[in-house]
């Protein structure tokens, strides 16, 4: 803790000393934007990446804004117990998934990553640092920073929730072939007594749920960490057990199904690969080494066809759903597609930068990969499609990757007066990029 609190307090020095244009220096990212570098600041928060306590008798861990969810699991588990809800990539950062909206296949019980923060620490674009709950003088910050990505702040120190866990996990894959039939069981499942629930549409007439309970007994264990894969499984095993580490890492491996884009789903190149490259991280290093090089752009200009790059997380309230599904498959048609149920924890909690109407079960479909044609469109032809749909069925979409919106459409879905009240509040002198500035302009 002395460390910390030296590190937070030259940070804040550090903060004070710059002029506009700051950004975090950090070693990993799961921001999927392309932009034109230009003039900034860099601030070094790599000392903030410790766990600093596990407390599985009251349910908490505190925990530094920087640390990586491998390492955070890692310590939760050495106390039998997981945060409430573990993105899927290893190499996600808790605060990243705070200030970003982080879901997995808890969600449905416990909502997102925010839903389960108790307090934090926060360092502010003026250079202060403040403690915000909900309770609190600033708890306009404890419900404004989600979805804020880093526009106002950034998380030094959190406090989360925690759950019990048990040594493995006993899935159940249902297939479905009706998508409306599909979305009416998943809002079933969603009140009965069971752990972890998500899905995965291979086609229009493919679709599964995963069912997941955690047991202290399985009679065999699979592995999915090397030469298996575990999407692949959902397929052709209807009952599967898990330990508790693998079935939260089960996605990493192959990056949900995306390490197929990098060739790591032949078997030979899986084997030259080894088992400590197949993960997130270095596909994620790959990636940034081809948007570099352009190895794909060249390679499209070669073959004479043109792409755009699908990456994105959308919520849909439950009951249009399968329409969202059935646009998906006409317009864009990216498989396979993960589907993930949650909805808020809190019934009197609003989070305004991220707002979701209080017990309604919303769907999160998650696509990433790109649609490729002879035929050249305008630049994000297919995202503008999606934002266009996403707002007609009263969903939500993600902001970690490229978005299109207008600056006025923008801020008529993301609540322009109360980001501007934070904005003016913690970041009067605008060391930071405002939210529209930083996940839609390309600069």
């Amino acid at each position: 803790m002395n460390g910390y609190e030296q590190s937070k307090q030259r940070l804040a020095k550090q903060i004070r000393a710059q002029g506009s244009g700051v950004r975090l220096d950090k070693r990993t990212s799961n921001l999927f934007r392309d932009r034109q570098p230009g003039p900034q600041s860099r601030l070094d928060v790599s000392a903030f990446n410790h766990v600093l306590e596990v407390n599985a008798d009251q349910d908490w861990v505190e925990v530094e804004g920087m640390t990586p969810y491998q390492d955070l699991v890692d310590a939760t588990l050495a106390s039998g117990v997981m945060p409430a809800v573990v993105p899927q990539l290893k190499s996600i950062t808790i605060g990243g998934a705070v200030a970003g909206i982080g879901i997995e296949s808890t969600s449905f019980r416990h909502g997102l990553v925010h839903d389960n923060i108790l307090e934090m620490e926060v360092v502010t674009g003026d250079g202060d640092i403040v403690t915000c709950t909900p309770e609190n003088e600033h708890r306009d910050l404890f419900f404004g920073f989600p979805n804020s990505y880093g526009t106002l702040g950034y998380v030094l120190k959190l406090k989360a929730r925690t759950i019990p866990l048990k040594r493995f996990v006993k899935l159940e894959h249902l297939r479905y072939q009706d998508p409306r039939a599909y979305f009416d069981d998943l809002n079933l499942w969603t009140e009965k007594p069971i752990d972890f629930l998500d899905g995965t549409a291979f086609s229009p007439a493919e679709l599964y749920l995963s069912v997941g309970t955690l047991v202290d007994e399985a009679p065999f264990t699979s592995d999915y960490t090397f030469e298996n894969i575990y999407y692949r499984s959902i397929r052709d095993k209807r009952a599967d057990y898990l330990t508790a580490y693998d079935y939260i890492w089960r996605w990493d491996t192959d990056w949900f199904w995306c390490s197929k884009n990098v060739f790591a789903q032949q078997p030979l190149v899986r084997r030259i690969y080894g088992r400590n490259r197949l993960n997130s991280i270095f596909y994620t290093k790959l990636m940034r080494w081809n948007a570099k090089f352009g190895v794909t752009r060249i390679a499209r200009r070669l073959a004479g066809t043109h792409a755009e790059t699908v990456i994105q997380d959308v919520d849909i309230p439950i009951h249009r759903a399968a329409e969202f599904l059935e646009f998906f498959d006409r317009e864009i048609g990216i498989r396979p597609v993960w589907i993930c149920p949650f909805r808020a924890s809190h019934r009197n909690w609003d989070f305004p930068l991220y707002t979701m109407k209080p017990g309604t079960v919303y769907v999160n479909f998650g696509f990433w990969d790109v649609v490729r044609s002879r035929d050249k469109r305008p630049p994000g032809f297919f995202n503008r499609k999606v934002e266009e749909k996403v707002e007609q069925l009263g969903g939500v979409k993600s902001l970690y990757s490229d978005s299109y919106y207008t600056r006025d459409k923008f801020w008529q879905l993301y609540n322009q007066p109360v980001y501007d009240a934070l904005k003016t509040r913690y970041d009067g002198s605008g060391r930071f990029k405002d939210l529209y500035q930083k996940c839609v302009q390309r600069q």
